[in-house]
């Protein structure tokens, strides 16, 4: 039988990581990186038998290979702090891991909650990720935000969902609109993309259209409605960011 790791990086999720690794309890290590909370994050960690390693912040791409660096087992499964393994994908990964397999990745489908209602349409459904991999067959991007999982190999989709509890309420919400649009123009700029005032506008209107009509987020209800004026948001402060980093170099 293959055993498994479970890698997560965290900062003050005390809320959420006790939830989060009694899913995966049955996993052989759990490794967890965790930058500084104030927090219980790390001693909930360490009750629940994890291993804790606090080191400085980097951005998420580089953390969560700090986290990789560390596993040692046959298989790796990558979680966030606000997500849950759900006992049908916690079968199929126990299936994987007393058989041979051919696949070096398996994508997950994820389910994700804002602000209370489970979304199945926005584009946030269903939210396909490579999240299941063998150990050396990947690697995450070094971007600063919305890091990506490169795979070497084949990747077969699972049907067990992974459930995503984003966003408890609208000051998480603008918390993250803010945070994000930060770190996203940061890493444009060192790129050398450019912004205008009219470009931030433009896109933040065209945020709001693809996620309200064109993926469906008007059957979401108003959460729907709400999602997509904080897509908006999100997308017109992460260009207005990037055209004062421009301004100001």
């Amino acid at each position: 039988m293959n055993s498994l790791s479970v890698i997560l990086i965290t900062k003050n999720e005390a809320d959420n990581i006790r939830a989060c690794l009694e899913s995966v309890a049955w996993a052989d290590e759990i490794i967890v990186i965790d930058s500084g909370s104030t927090d219980d994050t790390v001693a909930i960690a360490k009750e629940l038998g994890a291993q804790v390693h606090v080191q400085d912040w980097p951005g998420f791409g580089v953390q969560k290979n700090r986290a990789l660096g560390y596993a040692t087992k046959d298989w790796v499964l990558s979680l966030d702090a606000d997500e849950r393994v759900t006992p049908e994908l916690c079968a199929e990964i126990e299936a994987i891991l007393t058989t041979e397999q051919t696949a070096d990745s398996y994508l997950v489908p994820r389910l994700s909650n804002y602000c209370g209602r489970f979304m199945y349409h926005s584009g946030w459904y269903p939210d396909l990720l490579p999240r299941l991999f063998k150990r050396g067959a990947a690697r995450f991007s070094d971007d600063l935000v919305h890091e990506r999982l490169i795979v070497e190999g084949s990747s077969v989709k699972l049907k067990g969902l992974l459930l995503h509890y984003a966003f408890d309420g609208m000051e998480e919400v603008l918390h993250k609109v803010n945070q994000y649009s930060t770190a996203g123009a940061a890493m444009m700029h060192k790129r050398g993309r450019k912004a205008s005032l009219t470009g931030a506008v433009v896109r933040g209107l065209w945020s709001f259209f693809r996620t309200y009509i064109l993926r469906g987020g008007i059957l979401d209800g108003r959460e729907g409605f709400m999602l997509a004026v904080s897509n908006a948001e999100g997308t017109y402060y992460r260009y207005l960011k990037l055209m004062l980093l421009n301004r100001k170099s």
